[in-house]
């Protein structure tokens, strides 16, 4: 054999390791080869891209997920969690009984003193459960007995990046699916047009830094990486044709290329050309199905009154809540929400009033809209951030003035539809949102109970990667029954 033509394919066509490999050996190096780039042995078969995937191992409560995620991490004590204890020991030091030792971030650890610092909100009991609410929230709280609050959410994660990045894809570390990829790969997609994970991002919020790997597949096969819906004329990157190029042309030249890619991938079973193949494939029919699903034009009067005045500007939250409604009608089965802004070490009472005006309109509307369209009993919204906030103060407190840092004890989060009991709350922090005293949920029972309403049991939705078997909840989570009706 000329060692020349395998350095260079000249002739004999072996251009690649992976074409000598499937012809080494009558094919034995195929074999071994095929092993390791399909990465098979996942106990669910993966979803295709037009969904009919698998049969779910229970009966689903939920077919999608809208993931309304407040990034920055909103504070317990002002929204869900009320401590009238605080308030009476405003300004006091925090008992080191309580501390008990814990962690504190770089921004707090070498303070003088911790204080104690209360809420100036008031709360209030609202529906016929009687569920706890801030008076930020007036919108919300009409949809109290949808809501299935969590105040016993915990987290290893102190810091933003890892907090985020353990919510979205159950690890810390980077690398890993995000939790709409494994939602995608396991049980596809119920629409032909579009995809089965879609993500936007709240315009013109400045907080911490948002990168795509937050939805990225991982080690997924690259298709199911979510596609991020952009508030301009360009809704999805690179989707346009090219300047002199129309659609018959462009499904042309598709065509053609598909012919050369299948040449190859029937040469070299190489899955990374079928995945290439299946995302021009989608690029193609997004070009009809994103302008239609991005128009709101056709939305009545009411509906967009209800979701409010920032509505009609693209980019908003608002806007952004209006368009998952509609992605949640075309089938796509997860949708995520990036709302910034809600890192509050300072400033916290004007802060987290600006946030709570911006957000907890489209919040009850889409709760609202789902429920008047039948939709909201198939639908599981959920809305929270990466973790929660100190009971005491971060720097000094003022007259009217005052901060948080981070803190990954205990925090609050809810659900609504899909399966979760409305009207009720789950958990128990201590007097301080400091510790949680009863029904602790870590991040990992919480995926794996997502994945339960959606019918998944979370120990066998796995892929094989680097010679084991990956999970979204790796090897920990438990399901919370109470968090199922």
């Amino acid at each position: 054999m000329n060692q020349s033509n395998l350095c260079t394919g000249h002739d004999s066509g072996l251009t690649t390791r992976r074409t000598f490999l499937s012809r080494f050996g009558y094919g034995l190096g195929s074999i071994a080869l095929a092993d390791l780039l399909s990465a098979d042995g996942a106990t669910v078969s993966p979803g295709s891209s037009a969904g009919g995937a698998i049969t779910p191992h229970f009966e689903p409560k939920a077919k999608r997920v809208i993931f309304l995620f407040q990034s920055g991490a909103p504070s317990q004590m002002e929204l869900f969690d009320p401590k009238p204890m605080l308030n009476e020991l405003h300004g006091t030091e925090m008992p080191a009984s309580v501390r008990m030792g814990q962690r504190l971030t770089g921004m707090s650890a070498h303070q003088a003193s911790l204080p104690l610092v209360g809420s100036p909100f008031k709360f209030a009991q609202h529906g016929q459960s009687g569920t706890w609410l801030s008076e930020l929230l007036p919108h919300t709280s009409k949809v109290a007995d949808d809501m299935c609050i969590i105040r016993s959410m915990n987290t290893e994660a102190i810091n933003h990046g890892p907090g985020v990045t353990m919510m979205q894809t159950g690890s810390q570390f980077p690398g890993r699916p995000s939790m709409g990829s494994w939602l995608w790969y396991g049980l596809g997609s119920e629409s032909q047009d579009l995809p089965g994970f879609v993500v936007m991002v709240s315009t013109k919020r400045g907080g911490q830094p948002l990168v795509s790997r937050l939805w990225g597949s991982g080690f997924l096969p690259g298709k199911y990486d979510g596609v991020r819906l952009r508030p301009d004329e360009n809704a999805v990157l690179y989707l346009k044709n090219p300047a002199g190029v129309d659609r018959k042309g462009r499904r042309l030249a598709l065509e053609r290329l598909q012919e050369l890619h299948q040449l190859q991938l029937n040469a070299t079973s190489d899955p990374a050309l079928e995945t290439r193949i299946a995302q021009y494939e989608m690029a193609f029919r997004m070009q009809s199905s994103i302008p239609e699903v991005t128009d709101i034009s056709g939305e009545t009067e009411a509906t967009l009154k209800m979701y409010g005045d920032d509505v009609t500007t693209p980019g908003t939250y608002a806007s952004n809540c209006l368009r998952a409604r509609r992605l949640a009608e075309q089938g796509v089965r997860f949708i995520q929400l990036y709302q910034p802004g809600w890192d509050h070490h300072g400033g916290l009472p004007g802060g987290i009033r600006n946030q709570c005006r911006i957000t907890d309109q489209a919040t009850a509307a889409l709760i609202q809209d789902l429920k008047q369209r039948d939709m909201l009993k198939d639908t599981l919204v959920i809305w929270g951030g990466e973790f929660g906030r100190t009971s005491y103060c971060q720097g000094k407190i003022g007259p009217k003035n005052y901060g948080r840092d981070h803190h990954p004890r205990c925090f609050s989060l809810w659900m609504a539809g899909g399966g979760a009991p409305g009207g009720y709350t789950h958990g128990e922090t201590d007097e301080f949102s400091y510790n949680i005293v009863k029904d602790g949920v870590h991040i990992h029972d919480f995926h794996a109970t997502v994945l339960r309403l959606l019918g998944i049991d979370h120990e066998r939705l796995t892929f094989r990667y680097q010679g084991r078997d990956f999970r979204l909840t790796d090897v920990h989570g438990h399901v919370v029954d109470p968090l199922i009706a």
